[in-house]
């Protein structure tokens, strides 16, 4: 496997991990990612990241550090999700390649050194797992294609498994962008908007579940669609807001005005012809036009007041740089 040079980077590979209650499945994870990427000759880096576990396996984090010098822990003081976990480890990762993957066995080890390959010779920004065929339930299944279909239409990302937890990352990638909330979902649509665009997709192994349950439940979905309704509102207005607001209540307004003037416009022309005309204020349609005019000017205020917050908010002129040439 040819790459690049590395000697600015303390290892090739980080695998990042993530888990909440999963003290099972740590031996026998760290003891096939050893194997794995030990077999390929890659220099690595495990960060498990409890996030508020109420079994032992930070018990047993502490246990297999003991022998593993390729292991580093993150413990939480309580549960804080899977994306505050990814954030806080890719800020400590510093391999050349940062993958994530889960902690339960589902994700396969064997996948990684092809995914780091994917990175540093076919020079990709991110690649993301595509579960092609999936050992869950029926009603895990078909609302993952739902929600998938969805997220490929809105983003113009076109990757069959958004929320695959395995992935790997080029490092300026997990360097430059930041998971909050649950958008953990959604790094390749942030990853894209911050001008990361090389995304790839690579079919990977899904094993069944061998110890534990499930932690997620159908409400990830719902909450899912409301978590990249509020990522896409962000990313494409963030720096222009007024661009939003002002565009809706200027067209709210106008339509509002509209049919102000054109109610007035044909009370006047019924009363000049001495024909029966009703009053202005007597149709509902002009108590309609009213409450859009009043929207429209408060969603242009708002747009004008976001600007404003923006203009003065400290980081109205951070830009990602992706590459310097003779700049110190």
């Amino acid at each position: 496997m040819s790459k690049r040079p590395s000697q600015h980077f303390p290892v090739e590979l980080s695998i990042v991990v993530p888990l909440l209650n999963e003290a099972e499945s740590l031996p026998e994870l760290t003891r096939w990612i050893n194997r794995v990427l030990t077999h390929h000759g890659l220099t690595y880096e495990v960060i498990l990241v409890d996030d508020g576990s109420t079994d032992a396996s930070w018990e047993v984090i502490e246990e297999l550090a003991q022998t593993d010098t390729h292991l580093r822990g993150i413990r939480f003081n309580r549960n804080y999700g899977k994306s505050a976990a990814l954030n806080t480890a890719f800020e400590a990762a510093t391999g050349r390649v940062v993958c994530t993957m889960d902690a339960d066995l589902q994700d396969s080890p064997e996948e990684l050194p092809e995914l780091y390959r994917m990175i540093v010779e076919d020079h990709y920004d991110l690649v993301s797992g595509w579960k092609r065929k999936r050992y869950d339930p029926l009603s895990k299944t078909l609302p993952t294609k739902l929600f998938n279909g969805v997220t490929r239409w809105i983003s113009g990302i076109n990757l069959h498994d958004f929320n695959c937890g395995l992935k790997s990352y080029d490092q300026r990638v997990v360097k430059s962008i930041e998971v909050y909330g649950e958008m953990h979902r959604y790094i390749p649509v942030i990853a894209k908007w911050n001008g990361f665009g090389r995304i790839g997709e690579k079919a990977v192994q899904h094993q069944e579940r061998k110890y534990g349950v499930t932690k997620f439940g159908l409400e990830r979905f719902v909450y899912g669609f409301l978590d990249l309704a509020s990522i896409t509102f962000v990313s494409r207005f963030r720096r222009r807001p007024m661009h939003f607001f002002g565009t809706l209540g200027s067209l709210s307004f106008l339509i509002g005005m509209v049919l102000t003037v054109w109610l007035t416009g044909e009370k006047w022309w019924l009363s000049l012809h001495n024909l029966k005309a009703r009053g202005v204020t007597q149709q509902p349609l002009f108590f309609l036009s009213l409450v859009a005019v009043i929207i429209g000017v408060q969603l242009f205020l708002a747009g004008f007041l976001a600007e404003m917050v923006q203009l003065n908010g400290p980081r109205r002129n951070q830009y990602l740089i992706r590459d310097k040439l003779n700049i110190s």
